[in-house]
C-alpha cells in the first residue's frame, strides 16, 4: 500500500476524474480531495492510495508533471504529516519576560554617554 500525493489539481477536479487517471497505472484503494473547512472548495491538492506500490511507483513517474486543466501535477509519495504544537504557538512579541538583549544571539555593548 502507498499513498501518493498529487498536487497543483484544477480546484474542479473531482474524486472520480482522478481515480480514473491513476486506474491506468494500478489498482487505486482510495482517493481523497483536499478541501477547505469553511468554504468547502478544492484546496487544490489530494491523495491517491495505491495497493501496490510498484504500481505506484510506475503512476508517479508517468503522471509527475503532466498538465490536467492547463496546470502541471505534482505527484510524489505522501510524507506523514510531522507533530506540531496545537494553539499556543507565539505568533507576536511582547510581554515574554526576556530582555531585548538577547537579539539574535548577540549581547547589546554599552554605549558611551553622551555628556
Amino acid at each position: 500500500m502507498k499513498n501518493l500525493y498529487v498536487g497543483n489539481l484544477p480546484h474542479s477536479t473531482t474524486e472520480t476524474e482522478l481515480r480514473s487517471m491513476f486506474e491506468a497505472h494500478g489498482a487505486v484503494e482510495k482517493v481523497t480531495i483536499v478541501t477547505d473547512r469553511d468554504t468547502g472548495r478544492s484546496r487544490g491538492f489530494g491523495f491517491v492510495e495505491m495497493t501496490n506500490a510498484s504500481e505506484a511507483d510506475r503512476a508517479v513517474a508517468a503522471l509527475n508533471g503532466t498538465d490536467l486543466g492547463r496546470r502541471t501535477l505534482t505527484i510524489n509519495e505522501a510524507k506523514p504529516k510531522s507533530e506540531r504544537p496545537r494553539g499556543g504557538g507565539r505568533r507576536f512579541a511582547g510581554g515574554d519576560g526576556r530582555a531585548r538583549d538577547d537579539y539574535r544571539g548577540h549581547p547589546r555593548q554599552p554605549r558611551e554617554p553622551r555628556w
